[in-house]
C-alpha cells in the first residue's frame, strides 16, 4: 500500500511533528508512506516539498488579506481563523497519481484550499483525514472554546467584529465546506477520544466514518535517561527541583503560561524551585515567575528536547484547550510525571494520581496543589514508571500504526463499494 501524507509544514507544529511519525511508523510497518508539505525542512527522500512557486507565498497571503479585511483590519483573531480560500492543486503530482490512498493531516494557511479538497475527493482515491483540531468540523475556527454553533451550522462567529451574523464569513466558509463533502466520503480519525466527540457533534460531518486513534512516538528516541547527566549537558542547577513549560509559542494565551505563574506564587514555601521554559518568546515571560527561571528559547535538536524533558522534575501544561499534546506523551515517555487542567484529551493521557495529576480546568489553586504532590508527596519513582509504561501501551509507533492500517483498509473497501 502507498500512502501519501499531506500536511502544511514537515516539522513546525504539533501536527507536523505527529505526521512526520505516523510516516515512519506506517514505514517501519511495511507501508510506503511519503509525506508531501509546503514548507520541506530536512533533506528527507520520504518527504516531497510541493514545486517552488511564488504562488506558495501569495496562497498564505492572500488568505490572511481576506481574513484581515473581514476583521476590520485588526490583527486581533488573525491566525485563529482559516477560510482555505486558496491553496496547490496536488492531484498532477506524481506522488500524488501513484498513491493508493490520500491521507490529510493539517493542510491549512494555503497549503490546500476547499477547491483543491474536492479535486481530491473527486479524484477517486480514498481519503483519511486526520484532525488535529476542529476545523474540519467547523466554519472557520481551530477551537471552539464553548461555542456550540457548528452543531448546527456555523453563524454569529464569536472571532468575528461584533460576534459576526446570521451570514457571516463562518457562515459562508460552511456552506462552501458542506457542498465540498456533498456525495463524497472522507474516514475522519481523531487524535483523542474527546475530539472525536465534539467532531461527532458536528452537522457538517454527520454521516462520515471516524474514529480516533492517537499520535504515536519513537520510544527508542524518547525515554529515560541520568537525570544528573542530562542537566550537566544542558547547564541546568544540580539540586533544583525543575517544572518544565513547553509551548511553540510561550506567549500564546491558549497555551495558560499565566495559571502557571499563578500557581508557581502558591508553591514559594518549597525550597530550591526552578522553572525551565523551553519555546519560542520563552525570555519574554521569564521575570513574571517568582522562581530562578532558564529560558531555553525554541529548540529543534531532538535529543537536545529529550535531555530538557529528562532534567525536569515535573512537566505542567495549563492549556485551556488542547486534542492529545505530544508533549504530555513526551514527557511521560521520559518518565516525567505531568499535570494539566481537565480539558480535551489531557485526561486521556494523564491518569490521575497514577502516572501524573489532572487538575480542574482553569484553577490554578488545583494546578499548584498538583505540582506539590508530585514533587513533596507522591511516590515519585511509581509515577515515573506508569508514564512510562502508559506511553508504551498505547502510543508506541507499532501499536498505532496498526491501527491506521485497519482505517486505510475500511476507507479503500468503502470507496470501492461506493465506486
Amino acid at each position: 500500500m502507498r500512502v501519501l501524507i499531506v500536511n502544511t509544514s514537515e516539522r513546525t507544529g504539533g501536527a507536523a511533528v505527529a505526521a512526520n511519525r505516523l510516516m515512519m511508523a506506517l514505514n517501519n510497518n511495511g507501508v510506503k508512506a511519503k509525506m508531501l508539505v509546503r514548507d520541506k525542512e530536512s533533506d528527507s527522500l520520504t518527504v516531497v516539498g510541493l514545486p517552488k512557486s511564488p504562488m506558495l507565498r501569495w496562497n498564505f497571503l492572500w488568505e490572511r488579506l481576506v481574513i484581515f479585511c473581514r476583521l476590520h483590519f485588526s490583527k486581533r483573531h488573525l491566525f485563529e481563523i482559516d477560510i482555505a480560500n486558496t491553496g496547490s492543486d496536488i492531484t498532477k503530482l506524481r506522488e500524488f497519481q501513484e498513491a493508493d490512498l490520500i491521507h490529510l493531516h493539517w493542510i491549512n494557511q494555503g497549503m490546500l484550499s476547499l477547491s483543491s479538497i474536492q479535486k481530491i475527493l473527486r479524484s477517486g482515491k480514498p481519503v483519511v483525514w486526520t484532525m488535529h483540531d476542529i476545523w474540519p468540523a467547523t466554519g472557520i475556527c481551530h477551537l471552539t472554546l464553548g461555542c456550540r454553533n457548528f452543531t448546527t451550522r456555523c453563524h454569529h462567529c464569536r472571532l468575528l467584529p461584533g460576534n459576526g451574523s446570521a451570514h457571516d464569513l463562518s457562515s459562508s466558509i460552511w456552506e462552501k465546506k458542506a457542498k465540498m463533502l456533498e456525495d463524497e466520503s472522507i474516514y475522519y480519525v481523531t487524535c483523542s477520544r474527546w475530539l472525536e466527540s465534539e467532531a461527532k457533534a458536528s452537522a457538517l460531518l454527520k454521516g462520515h466514518k471516524m474514529t480516533s486513534i492517537p499520535n504515536p512516538i519513537d520510544t527508542h528516541i524518547y525515554n529515560r535517561c541520568n537525570k544528573q547527566e542530562a542537566r550537566q549537558r544542558l547547564g541546568l542547577p544540580a539540586d533544583k527541583r525543575l517544572i518544565l513549560f513547553v509551548s511553540q509559542r510561550v506567549t500564546n494565551q491558549n497555551k495558560g503560561m499565566n495559571y502557571l505563574v499563578e500557581a508557581c506564587s502558591k508553591l514559594k514555601d518549597i525550597p530550591q524551585m526552578g522553572v525551565v521554559i523551553l519555546g519560542g518568546h520563552a525570555e519574554e515571560v521569564a521575570d513574571q515567575l517568582p522562581f530562578e527561571t532558564y529560558p531555553l528559547g525554541y529548540v529543534n535538536d531532538e535529543h537536545r528536547i529529550v535531555d530538557i524533558y529528562n532534567a525536569a522534575d515535573v512537566f505542567v501544561l495549563p492549556s485551556l484547550s488542547e486534542n492529545l499534546p505530544n508533549t504530555i506523551m513526551e514527557a511521560m515517555a521520559c518518565g516525567v510525571p505531568c499535570v494539566g487542567f481537565r480539558v480535551g484529551g489531557i485526561p486521556e493521557e494523564i491518569d490521575h494520581k497514577r502516572n501524573g495529576y489532572v487538575a480542574e480546568y482553569r484553577s490554578a489553586e488545583d494546578l499548584a496543589k498538583g505540582i506539590r504532590w508530585i514533587l513533596t508527596e507522591a511516590d515519585y519513582d511509581a509515577l515515573s514508571q506508569n508514564a512510562v509504561h502508559k506511553v508504551a501501551q498505547n502510543y508506541s509507533q507499532q501499536s498505532v500504526a496498526i491501527k491506521y492500517l485497519d482505517v486505510y483498509q475500511q476507507a479503500m473497501a468503502f470507496k470501492h463499494y461506493k465506486l
